[in-house]
C-alpha cells in the first residue's frame, strides 16, 4: 500500500476530497502513460518475500516489532500480523544474473534476521501458510498496531452486516466465520516485479495472466490451514474470502470482489486497470497526504484492491510501470523461489510476443478458470490451454502442458538478457520438480500423512514443520527433498 498514514478514522469530507484527488490523478496518469517512450529502457526485476516468525515449538511468535528494532534494515518492514515480516529486495537489472543477485541479497538479510530471531528464542520460516496456526493465533491482539491496519479493519468490518464467511471446498473442507482481518495475514507470498514498457504493457500483462496458472500449478506451498487439508495453494481461496466485504443478501447482482484475478483482458494500456479500481471500488482508506506528492492517493487506493497480477506505477524520477506478480507463495527454499520467479517472468516475456494471436482462443473466463484450478489441484489440475490452430475447446492435464513451457520460458529469459548458465540452472529446478511431481505442497501433505500413520509423534503438523524447516535450510530444491 506504499506510504504510511497517521490516522485510522475518516469523515465524509475526507472521502469527498480523496475521490476528487483520485479523479484528478487518474487523468494525469493517462497523460503520463501516453508520453512517447514512457517506461522504456532496460527491463529490471525486484521482489518482496513475506516470512513467518515462530517459537521453538513451531507456533507463531509475535515479535515483528522487536526484530525490526534489532535489525534496523531499510529492506525489512512489518506485515499485518505481528508474527510476519517482509523483506523488500533491491531492484536489479534483468540482464546478466538477476536471480543469483537477488538470492544473495535475500540470503544475507535472512542470515542476520535469523541470528537476531535466535536472541528471542525464535526462528524464521518461509512457507505459504504456517501449518501450526490455530484459531487463537488469528485474534485481533496479533494484529500489528499501525494506523493503516486499523483503518483497513475499520473499513472492511465497520459497514459489514455479519462476519466474513470462509467456505473452502476440498478433501477436508473448511467452513467458518470470522470478523478479524488477521486471517489475511495467514498468507505469506513471494511477490515478483518486472518493469515493462508502457507501450507494450497490455501484451505483457495479458501474457502474465495467461501463464500464471502454469507456474501456480508447479509452485504450490500452502496445502493446510487450521489443521485442514485444503487447496494446493490455499492462500488463493483464503485471501479472497477472508476480506470479502460484499453484501450478497440484499442485491440481485454481484459486486466485484476486492481480491480477484481481474475483470478481463487489457485492451490498450495500464490506465484501464487503475481506472477500473477507481470506478468499481469505494475507498477503504480515504487519506489525503499533506505533502501533495504526485499520485499518492491513487497509489494508496490502488493498493487496497488486490489483483493477483497488479499494475504498479512508480512516480519517482522519470517514472515507470511494473507488473507485480502476487500469486506465488513464500518458500520452500531461496532457490525454489528464484526458479519460480524465473519461470514466470520468462514465460511472460515469451508469450508477450504472441499473446494477441492466442487471445481469441481463450476467453478471459477460461484464464480465470485455469487460475483457480491450478491453485486448488496443483499438478493434478486440468486446464484450458489455447492453441494457434484450434477448433474447439477442451481440457488438458497441466502436467502434459508444462514440459513444453520450459524451453519457452528459457527463450523469454534469453530475450531479457539473462545469462545462459543462470537460465539453465533456474529452468532445471522447475524441470526436476515437474519430473518428481513434488511441489512444496505435495511434500507437506506426503510427510504429514507419514507422521499421522506413525501415531507416535505428539503433533504431526509440528513434526512435519520441523522437517520442512530443516530441509529448507539445507538449500536443496523441494523437488529433491526426501520423505521420512
Amino acid at each position: 500500500m506504499g506510504r504510511e498514514i497517521d490516522r485510522d478514522t475518516f469523515s465524509h469530507e475526507d472521502e469527498v476530497q480523496f475521490c476528487n484527488k483520485l479523479d484528478a490523478q487518474l487523468g494525469a496518469l493517462k497523460e503520463r502513460l501516453e508520453r512517447p517512450g514512457f517506461s522504456s529502457g532496460p527491463a529490471s526485476l525486484g521482489a518482496e518475500v513475506e516470512l513467518y516468525i515462530i517459537d521453538k515449538d513451531g507456533c507463531p511468535a509475535a515479535l515483528n516489532t522487536e526484530l525490526l528494532d534489532a535489525m534496523q534494515s531499510p529492506l525489512l518492514t512489518e506485515e499485518l500480523n505481528r508474527f510476519n515480516l517482509e523483506i523488500n529486495l533491491s531492484p536489479v537489472s534483468a540482464s546478466g544474473t538477476p536471480f543469483t543477485t537477488m538470492q544473495k541479497e535475500l540470503a544475507a538479510v535472512l542470515t542476520r534476521l535469523k541470528a537476531d530471531a535466535a536472541a528471542f528464542d525464535a526462528r524464521i520460516v518461509s512457507i505459504g501458510i504456517l501449518p501450526t496456526l490455530s484459531r487463537s493465533d488469528l485474534s485481533r491482539e496479533y494484529m500489528t498496531d499501525l494506523p493503516r491496519y486499523r483503518a483497513l479493519t475499520n473499513s472492511l468490518t465497520g459497514d459489514k452486516t455479519g462476519a466474513f464467511s470462509l467456505d473452502i471446498n476440498a478433501a477436508e473442507s473448511l467452513k467458518m466465520q470470522s470478523d478479524e482481518l488477521t486471517l489475511e495475514g495467514a498468507n505469506t507470498s513471494f511477490q515478483v516485479h518486472l518493469k515493462v514498457p508502457a507501450g507494450r504493457f497490455a501484451d505483457y500483462y495479458n501474457a502474465a495472466q495467461l501463464v500464471t496458472p502454469l507456474v501456480m500449478a508447479v509452485s504450490g506451498n500452502s496445502p493446510t490451514f487450521l489443521g485442514k487439508r485444503l487447496w494446493q495453494e490455499t492462500r488463493i481461496a483464503l485471501f479472497k474470502q477472508c476480506i470479502d466485504d460484499r453484501d450478497t443478501k440484499n442485491s440481485s447482482w454481484r459486486q466485484p470482489a476486492r481480491v480477484s484475478f481481474g475483470h478481463g483482458w487489457v485492451h490498450h494500456s495500464a490506465w484501464e486497470l487503475f481506472a477500473q479500481n477507481v470506478s468499481l471500488y469505494p475507498p477503504l482508506i480515504p487519506y489525503v497526504f499533506p505533502d501533495s506528492a504526485a499520485f499518492a492517493e491513487l497509489c494508496l487506493h490502488h493498493g487496497t484492491v488486490w489483483s493477483w497480477n497488479r499494475a504498479v506505477f512508480d512516480a519517482s524520477a522519470d517514472g515507470h510501470l511494473r507488473i507485480e506478480f502476487r500469486a506465488l507463495p513464500s518458500g520452500p527454499t531461496l532457490t525454489d523461489m528464484m526458479a519460480n520467479a524465473a519461470f514466470l517472468t520468462g514465460l511472460t516475456v515469451a508469450y508477450a510476443e504472441k499473446i494477441r494471436g492466442l487471445l481469441p482462443a481463450i476467453p478471459f473466463r477460461y484464464a480465470e478458470y485455469n487460475f483457480y484450478r491450478a491453485a486448488k489441484d496443483g499438478l493434478s489440475a486440468n486446464i484450458l490451454w489455447p492453441r494457434l490452430k484450434q477448433h474447439g475447446v477442451s481440457e488438458s492435464p497441466v502436467r502434459k502442458i508444462l514440459p513444453a513451457q520450459l524451453s519457452i520460458a528459457a527463450e523469454g529469459l534469453r530475450q531479457l538478457g539473462v545469462d545462459s548458465a543462470e537460465t539453465d540452472a533456474m529452468i532445471r529446478v522447475i524441470e526436476q520438480r515437474l519430473a518428481s511431481g513434488q511441489t512444496g505442497a505435495a511434500w507437506q501433505l506426503a510427510q504429514l500423512a507419514r507422521y499421522e500413520q506413525k501415531k507416535a509423534v505428539g503433533s504431526p503438523l509440528k513434526a512435519m514443520l520441523q522437517d520442512y524447516i530443516e530441509q529448507s535450510e539445507s538449500g536443496l530444491p523441494v523437488g529433491q527433498w526426501r520423505l521420512s
